[in-house]
């Protein structure tokens, strides 16, 4: 059994896709756990798919599509929360506009370009197994810089999330503390597009939260119990998708859902 599990880190591939697996699955519960409290599981689910002109300009121009995918993906966080705070639109509303037309604008790319140097599938669905040594370091560089961010300015993301009108009286600036987590959703998003893809981002960022939630007495601990069922979700669909040959996007998120409907299943015999 113990053969079984090893041997396939014989690979290098491998290796750095279970790197990118333990990092996302702990960076996506991590920022999650915002998003499913605050109820921005539309705005992870925009970011995913609006990053898609960002990935294929940087396969058209002949650069890593994450180099270009982040600041992309920062600048259209920014501009949704902006248009949503100063145009009298709903959150909703300037989410729905932005992906809708940022989305389709990546599909026209994909298709004026001829998409020949473009893996599609891989964009769409992830492809964790393909990940490469320069993605292993953006990620891990995300992650650090994430982290970090979470870390020093945690007691203020949290004051924020549950009392925004209670942190704007205090004297914290509740605005850029709003844009400070729309910019870290659009760096997960970033980082684990490449394990998950773009359709199914959205799965790793509010599951395995989700799931901690129903199990969680406190916000810290629903953090860290959601990184660990995340570690256990990413490792388990890159196992799944080097043995039976499936993309790591939806093998990733059938192992989240089943993980979610037996937790939501007992959630009543749970202590919240």
């Amino acid at each position: 059994m113990l053969d079984f599990l090893i041997q396939p880190f014989e690979y290098g591939f491998m290796l750095r896709a279970l790197a990118v697996s333990v990092g996302i699955g702990v960076l996506c519960p991590m920022v999650g756990s915002y998003v499913v409290t605050r109820q921005l599981a539309f705005m992870g689910d925009a970011l995913s798919h609006t990053v898609l002109p960002g990935l294929v300009l940087g396969y058209i121009i002949g650069v890593n599509p994450l180099l270009v995918a982040i600041p992309a993906c920062v600048i259209t966080a920014i501009f949704i929360g902006y248009l949503s705070k100063h145009t009298g639109l709903s959150e909703d509303t300037s989410i729905g506009i932005i992906l809708a037309g940022l989305f389709s604008l990546g599909l026209i790319m994909i298709s004026v370009s001829g998409g020949s140097n473009i893996d599609l599938e891989g964009l769409l669905l992830g492809e964790i197994l393909g990940v490469s040594n320069q993605d292993l370091w953006i990620i891990f560089a995300i992650c650090i810089v994430t982290l970090g961010v979470l870390f020093f300015f945690h007691k203020e993301l949290v004051f924020n999330s549950f009392d925004p009108e209670g942190a704007s009286v205090i004297g914290l600036p509740s605005k850029l503390l709003d844009y400070l987590l729309l910019i870290l959703i659009a760096l997960v998003v970033v980082a684990s597009i490449q394990a998950v893809g773009v359709v199914l981002m959205l799965a790793m960022l509010v599951i395995p939260s989700a799931t901690a939630y129903l199990m969680a007495r406190s916000f810290g601990f629903m953090m860290f119990l959601g990184s660990v069922i995340g570690v256990f979700v990413a490792v388990s669909g890159l196992y799944l998708s080097y043995f039976m040959d499936l993309p790591s996007g939806p093998a990733m998120t059938l192992t989240a859902v089943v993980i979610f409907i037996v937790v939501a299943s007992f959630n009543k015999k749970l202590v919240r």
